[in-house]
């Protein structure tokens, strides 16, 4: 007997999560396929858990790029999720939409084949509003009644605020809200998390559906291929955690929700991607779409580091003594530093014209914090790094096949900083920040700046410092992206349908046409709405749609999973 659903999702991330459950919720039998575990697990669920394993774990899958030429034959880590709710199980849990000019650029953009393609603020703004539930603002932009759970910091270092107020002194306001009608300025992040807990896609839209027999969840079942017959999705083959392979049939449409790195290679797998490379490795090209793994952007992101003059932040707060006495603090009294993300505090700015939309996006975080190709290369003690993202990046990368295995990961290049402009706009915004470290009150704490070396600023120092230690700031994108009927390299259509393919569809960053203005996991959740309403055709009206919330405190299970 053939298993039929009447949808199979691929990739249980932050966006295959949101469209599996509004699916559901219109009564659709939904098959949800997810190559990594649970994400029931203390150090995921606790706001700075993922600290201890973002350099090794079981929950992380680890692309390593090509050699990147113009980073001196730099081979550097994209990690990616490996869990239910993917990304959002798994990061810091900033909360940021990106800014409206982002989605009305997108709108105009795809304007070609259809009048309206859908994609403006005004159009994706009642995704992201009916989604959350936000613990302080509640307006035309907030939501507070949504499943996914919002939250200022639950507990601020002191760094964070000495931080914020020297950036107020170089002459930036203070923002309450980087997802209010500015985004210019300084302040503190809100968080997808509420008292110590993680409200990831698994915990906001899944584990309320976990009595739904519509939904059916399998874990460690990675794709290997779409299933096309007659240039229509009919299903797909996965492999299980024992290595047996199983095809599952869909009455309507397969959406593949795998991101940016594994989506084109599993379009590619199937027959679908540059006709050329596709014979290369054997693969008869069903569907020939050159644009499949091209167009790769990614937010580079570079750290200032500086050593403090005393035992400021949170240099050793997870081990020893000082971890089991914030564990029993927050036990007895739910405060203290477990409540942190780990990063409070963040910026956008530009140096170079402080009215004209932002360039630069900052984090503080109150350790030294380096990428685990660099580990070691600054001391390890009490410090702050400051970490500056270009938010809107022209360089592009690609995505490739690496053989015909499904088990050999792609060939991945994110070209970071190969733009001439990205590399301007960075060492613009090392230089504006290595002032922050230089100025009351962040200044009397600070000891000495170890990176990049204050004695030498001129551009060819912060270029060769940008260039050994840029790194991702784990949004990869756009490389299955939408576009109108006469753009060659489009991938997918306004309705994130895949060009050339019936009944296959698109829904995770892959699909951005361009990247957004900051974090990018609420943009996967929306993205994955906005197809389950293209899907339905019902219009995102109201929080029942993502399922009953669960209460703050109740049950985090997903009993659905098989």
């Amino acid at each position: 007997m053939k298993e039929r659903f009447d949808h199979i999702v691929v990739g249980g991330g932050s966006s295959g999560s949101v469209a599996a459950a509004r699916l559901v919720n219109e009564g659709r039998r939904v098959l949800l396929l997810e190559g990594g575990y649970s994400h029931r697990h203390p150090l995921l669920d606790m706001p700075p858990g993922i600290f201890k394993m973002i350099n090794g774990s079981k929950y992380m899958r680890y692309h390593q790029t090509v050699p990147q030429e113009h980073l001196d034959g730099r081979v550097h880590d994209i990690p990616q999720a490996n869990v239910l709710g993917g990304g959002s199980s798994v990061n810091a849990q900033v909360y940021m939409r990106g800014r409206p000019s982002d989605y009305d650029e997108w709108h105009e953009m795809l304007h070609g084949e259809n009048d309206y393609p859908g994609w403006s603020w005004a159009d994706v703004l009642p995704h992201f509003r009916t989604m959350e539930g936000n613990n302080r603002l509640y307006n035309d932009l907030h939501g507070a009644d949504g499943p996914l759970l919002v939250s200022d910091p639950g507990h601020i270092n002191d760094m964070s605020r000495w931080f914020v107020q020297a950036v107020q002194a170089l002459g930036e306001p203070f923002n309450p809200d980087f997802n209010g009608p500015k985004q210019r300025g300084v302040g503190f992040y809100q968080f997808m998390n509420r008292r110590g807990k993680r409200s990831s896609a698994a915990y906001a839209f899944l584990a309320p559906l976990a009595d739904n027999p519509n939904l059916v969840i399998r874990l460690q079942s990675r794709v290997r291929r779409i299933e096309i017959e007659n240039g229509r999705a009919v299903g797909v083959t996965y492999r299980d955690a024992r290595g047996l392979d199983h095809t599952v049939y869909a009455d309507g449409e397969v959406i593949v929700a795998s991101g940016a790195l594994v989506t084109p290679q599993l379009l590619m797998l199937s027959g679908i991607g540059p006709a050329d490379q596709l014979k290369e490795h054997g693969i008869s090209c069903i569907a020939d779409l050159p644009g499949v793994g091209e167009n790769l952007i990614d937010h580079p992101e570079v750290p200032l580091i500086a050593k403090a003059n005393g035992p400021y932040g949170y240099y050793r707060q997870g081990v020893g003594w000082r971890m089991l006495l914030n564990g029993i603090h927050f036990r007895l009294f739910g405060t203290g530093p477990i409540l942190s993300a780990g990063v409070e505090a963040g910026a956008f700015v530009n140096p170079t014209d402080p009215d004209a939309e932002p360039t630069i996006q900052a984090f503080c975080v109150p350790i030294i914090y380096l990428d685990r190709d660099t580990l070691g290369l600054v001391e390890d003690t009490y410090g702050l790094t400051i970490t500056t993202v270009v938010v809107k990046p022209k360089s592009r990368g690609y995505v490739r096949l690496r053989s015909a295995n499904p088990d050999d990961m792609p060939l991945v290049s994110p070209n970071l900083l190969k733009h001439p402009d990205d590399a301007r706009a960075m060492i613009d915004g090392q230089r504006y920040f290595i002032r922050a470290f230089q100025t009351s009150p962040l200044a009397e704490r600070i000891e000495r700046i170890s990176i990049p070396d204050p004695n030498d600023l001129s551009d060819e120092a912060i270029l060769k410092h940008c260039r050994r230690f840029v790194k991702t700031n784990y949004h990869p994108s756009g490389t299955c992206r939408m576009g109108t009927a006469s753009d060659p390299m489009a991938v997918l259509d306004s309705r994130l349908c895949v060009r050339g393919i019936e009944n296959l569809r698109v829904c995770d960053l892959s699909a951005m046409p361009n990247i957004n203005a900051g974090n990018t996991n609420a943009p996967a959740m929306m993205m994955g709405s906005r197809c389950a309403e293209l899907i339905t055709g019902r219009p995102t009206v109201s929080t029942a749609q993502f399922g009953p919330r669960l209460s703050e405190q109740g049950d985090m299970s997903v009993a659905t999973i098989e």
